[in-house]
């Protein structure tokens, strides 16, 4: 199975057309037919289903997609270490974040790095803590910034030196905002916003015996887009302070839950990782400047 035929696969299943699969890979249709087919049969499962207008996949076509972006991903990721080798000025970092508005001191530390690495490229992968884990653990990721502690068998890590404030985000106009702050009493029958992995993480320790209680109207990976429902009335959104505008012309308030619920931040790495050098400059940097 060569890397190629799967960039082609990928191509097809995205595009979910054959002729628009060729002309963005540059390659004749037949060519690309006979790839795919050949792939097929090299498996022994069929991949696709055809329409009129359009390519589906199987199945075992979306198990193959899944695995077949992270070995190319991979793929990719060695190509550019290697180029990288030679280049004293810059070179890619990947890095897997997660939401906090301590990240602004990660900003700020690239921004310092880059100033003497001007040919640095960084890649951001966002989600949850179980899905940038596993790609730190294949290799697709130098980095990985998460709101738990890390095992300390597979990482080494630095703490950020502050901590995240829960708390809920409302209209200003909702009669909990003249709170200070909220209360499990106060959240009892509201709808709520949440992520999952907090929702069946911190707040369900925060809640205790009485978690049955809480409704968990929707859930959102992003704070953001939890915010835009909860400013057209339709719930109430569980997150951390600073992540939502809650200026006073926004709209929207914040106030923080009672007892106060806090999480640390970690920015973490294999502990047996390999770097390329740009990574590791970049370590040394991240570590002098969090210890100042």
């Amino acid at each position: 199975m060569e890397i190629r035929t799967l960039r082609y696969f990928l191509a097809v299943a995205r595009e979910e057309n054959m002729s628009r699969a060729a002309e963005t890979l540059h390659v004749t249709q037949p060519t690309l037919s006979k790839a795919l087919k050949s792939l097929e049969d090299e498996l022994g499962k069929k991949l696709f289903t055809r329409h009129s207008f359009s390519i589906k996949l199987t199945e075992e076509g979306v198990l193959l997609r899944n695995r077949a972006e992270d070995l190319v991903s991979m793929a990719d990721k060695i190509e550019q270490e290697f180029v990288s080798l030679d280049d004293i000025s810059g070179g890619d970092l990947y890095l897997g974040l997660a939401e906090s508005y301590q990240l602004r001191l990660l900003a700020r530390s690239i921004k310092a790095f880059k100033n003497n690495y001007p040919n640095l490229h960084y890649h951001i992968t966002s989600g949850d803590t179980e899905q940038l884990s596993e790609k730190l653990d294949k290799g697709l990721l130098d980095f990985l910034v998460l709101v738990e502690l890390p095992n300390e068998r597979k990482y080494e890590y630095i703490e950020f030196p502050q901590a995240d404030t829960w708390g809920l985000v409302m209209p200003a106009t909702d009669p909990l905002a003249k709170k200070k702050t909220i209360r499990m009493d106060d959240l009892v029958g509201l709808p709520l916003f949440c992520s999952d992995q907090a929702w069946n993480g911190d707040i369900k320790r925060w809640a205790g015996k009485r978690f049955p209680e809480l409704k968990l109207e929707g859930s959102f990976r992003l704070s953001y887009n939890g915010s835009i429902f909860t400013m057209e009335g339709l719930g109430y959104l569980l997150t951390y302070e600073h992540l939502i505008n809650t200026s006073e012309n926004s709209g929207l308030v914040f106030r923080p839950l009672s007892p106060k619920l806090e999480n640390k931040i970690y920015i973490a790495w294999n502990r047996y990782q390999a770097f390329t050098p740009i990574a590791e400059r970049f370590l040394t940097h991240l570590k002098d400047t969090f210890s100042r």
